[in-house]
């Protein structure tokens, strides 16, 4: 397929929305395409091309950048009806900026290859739809180094750090550190603050109190100030979160790592989801000790 430059982006949901704008802004021609039609309507206002399908978006795009849900979003928008695959040959690059599993990222790597010769660069992304909005994100990335340094450029426009961490699949590990760190600290923050407010402490202080410490943190800074106000407006739902520790606590099975420590994390997102509040988002730990006695 000739390269034009032009950018495919698919997958305009908070953060992928974002990130499509950020390209645009930085001057990249970009093509886009979503399951719903509407969520493209602002980036068409602002000058992107929309796409009648994933394939029609390959077919006009150098590289195809992704940003979906889960495994199985990725696989139909790569592999299913008019997925990215059926576009036929091509020679550029697909980055995934989905989080799912590792291994399942070598096995539609291994599929692209072999269905179209098209490359695959696995880069999650860590600083939630701020870091993406103020172009300061962390982007994880595995794959070919010659393959990354062709995307690149693009990757710049959202992102302040990126680390090419080995072979296909290594990008997704290292997000589930990431999402294994999170976790682990948004849940003894909660569990931490809960403890301090039952003392008669004002929790709403400790960000600063601890600000500079060994105890300092971005999850104390940002999270815990809105764990201490009850502020769970705007926060990703806690299904991703707990999408996240399901494939963390499968990676440990299958490398033989232990991993007792993010199987509580699990749980206490399988408990907040299963008392209805999804939608308290990732720090939503803190409303089951404030509401739901463990």
């Amino acid at each position: 397929m000739k390269s034009h430059g032009r950018i495919g982006f698919i997958g305009l949901g908070a953060m992928g929305s974002v990130m499509a704008r950020r390209l645009l802004r930085a001057g990249h021609a970009v093509t886009v395409w979503a399951r719903r039609p509407e969520a493209a309507a602002g980036l068409v206002a602002e000058g992107a091309r929309e796409a009648g399908s994933p394939a029609a978006l390959a077919r006009d795009c150098e590289h195809v950048f992704l940003c979906v849900t889960d495994t199985a979003a990725v696989e139909e928008v790569v592999f299913g009806t008019d997925g990215v695959a059926a576009a036929g040959q091509h020679a550029g690059v697909l980055v995934d900026h989905s989080t799912i599993h590792p291994h399942a990222t070598r096995d539609l790597a291994a599929r692209l290859s072999q269905t179209s010769g098209m490359a695959w660069i696995d880069a999650p992304v860590s600083g939630g739809v701020p870091g993406a909005t103020a172009g300061e994100l962390v982007v994880m990335a595995g794959g070919a180094a010659a393959d990354l340094a062709r995307v690149q450029p693009c990757l710049e426009a959202y992102a302040r750090q990126i680390t090419h961490l080995g072979e296909v699949g290594s990008g997704q590990a290292a997000k589930v550190v990431n999402q294994m760190l999170i976790g682990g600290a948004v849940a003894v923050v909660a569990e931490a603050l809960n403890y301090a407010a039952a003392f008669g402490v004002d929790a709403a202080r400790l960000p600063d109190a601890l600000a500079g410490g060994w105890a300092d943190s971005a999850v104390l800074q940002n999270h815990a100030r809105r764990m201490a106000a009850a502020d769970y407006q705007g926060d990703v739902d806690a299904r991703i979160m707990a999408k996240d520790m399901d494939i963390a606590l499968d990676m440990g099975r299958l490398t033989g790592a232990p991993m007792p420590v993010s199987a509580v994390v699990q749980q206490l997102y399988r408990h907040l989801i299963a008392q209805g509040h999804a939608d308290k988002g990732q720090i939503g730990l803190m409303w089951l000790y404030r509401q739901a006695p463990l």
